[in-house]
């Protein structure tokens, strides 16, 4: 269903290597960036030529219908003041009896002639409106009709009111929770369809080798000690590549937003971030690579899970340092913009494509196959990062200006600083 967008935020950040411009639509607490579904005012409902002259006749024949009530209880009323009748004396009338004066006769009938008259426009507007509801609601189950056979690009295309609107409402909200849940079934299974082909194919690649190099020493293949440990080297770092890969498959289940629970807790970020810099010190320095952290400007605290977010940034640090220049800085980066607190991690290195950026934080996905089998890696890295915000009710984006490479961690903060 279409959810609005209360508030929309535009971040403008001044970097080291010039302007970068991050337009994010949030509402007030949560940010996902999501598509949703126009909405188009419906017009009202046209009643057909043929309903139209039903609904006049109609109207025709329940006034005539009333207007012959209506003369038959006035010659009725005649008859039982003029006529002579038992229940006075047996010989006079009412009229007689009651000493009734012409002129009050006349009053009477007059108010009675106002009453029906009053009497027959509500009763028809009554009728006409009881059958005007009818064929609204033969129009609606029309509808359904031709939704029910599976025709879920349609909805009921126009307005009605009181309950029988909000009816109509309900059922166009309803057809479109149905048709959403339906495209995320089906995305599911395409994910687990594309997961199962992906996860076949990393394993299949190494399991190959192990069987074959292990194959050759059972075979007696290897002529000298040396040779045969070799092949068991290339079979144990095979072996190491599959148990990474299934390692981080595991984690990329469990901290899916639908995974296992976030153990919050409230974490001064300068302190955090500078925790998580020192573990790659060492790392970064066998590339002549610097981390540089820039805090906030004043004290800041996040709600967050520190373990899982600490695996996100070791993440984008592990990639940082793979693919960024030698002998380059990198930076991390707090920037705060009212309910939004964004974590820049930045390096030098390639320029990455538009297209490929589109599809960095997808599953198994590697921006150059060569590099990725130089460097290792399962291709899980930035999707699990991804999964670990998303569940923090987070937004991760990538950008490539030139030769700085960007990733933007963007948190809401609802913790009092």
């Amino acid at each position: 269903m279409t959810r609005l967008l209360k508030q929309q935020v535009e971040i403008r950040l001044l970097k080291p290597y010039g302007e970068l411009a991050i337009k994010l639509k949030v509402n007030s607490k949560f940010f996902q960036k999501k598509a949703d579904r126009e909405e188009k005012p419906a017009a009202l409902l046209k009643l057909t030529a043929r309903e139209i002259s039903e609904l006049f006749l109609e109207g025709v024949i329940t006034l005539c219908i009333v207007f012959v009530l209506y003369l038959g209880a006035l010659v009725l009323l005649n008859q039982i003041l003029d006529a002579p009748g038992y229940f006075v004396d047996g010989s006079r009338s009412i009229r007689q009896a009651w000493n009734v004066e012409p002129s009050e006769i006349q009053l009477y009938k007059n108010i009675f002639s106002i009453s029906s008259i009053i009497f027959a426009i509500g009763f028809t507007y009554w009728r006409l409106i009881r059958r005007y509801h009818q064929m609204q609601l033969s129009h609606v189950l029309e509808e359904l009709h031709l939704i029910a056979q599976g025709d879920y690009d349609r909805r009921i295309p126009f307005q009605l009111a009181g309950d029988m609107g909000k009816v109509v409402t309900s059922i166009n909200r309803l057809v479109d929770s149905t048709v959403s849940a339906m495209e995320d079934e089906r995305m599911i299974e395409k994910s687990k369809d594309e997961l199962i082909t992906n996860v076949s194919h990393d394993i299949r690649t190494p399991l190959t080798s192990i069987i074959g190099y292990l194959g050759l020493v059972i075979n007696g293949k290897p002529k000298t000690p040396e040779e045969t440990k070799r092949y068991a080297e290339i079979a144990y770092h095979k072996a190491q590549q599959m148990k990474a890969l299934v390692d981080d498959l595991f984690e990329y289940t469990t901290t899916s937003p639908n995974g296992a629970p976030l153990r919050l807790n409230d974490i001064p970020v300068a302190n955090f971030l500078e925790q998580v810099a020192a573990d790659f010190e060492l790392e970064a320095q066998k590339r002549q690579m610097t981390i540089e952290v820039i805090p906030p400007k004043r004290k800041m605290v996040l709600e967050m899970d520190a373990e899982k977010m600490v695996r996100a940034i070791h993440n984008l640090l592990s990639n940082a340092i793979k693919y960024g220049r030698e002998n380059t800085k990198i930076t991390i980066e707090v920037l705060e913009q009212k309910d939004i607190v964004t974590i820049a991690v930045r390096n030098i290195g390639e320029p990455i494509s538009k297209e490929v950026l589109e599809h960095l934080f997808s599953r198994f996905y590697r921006a150059e196959g060569s590099r990725s089998k130089e460097t290792g890696g399962t291709g899980l890295g930035l999707a699990i990062a991804d999964n670990i915000v998303r569940s923090h009710g987070g937004r991760m984006l990538a950008e490539s200006v030139g030769e700085v490479i960007s990733f933007y961690i963007c948190l809401p903060n609802d913790a009092d600083i």
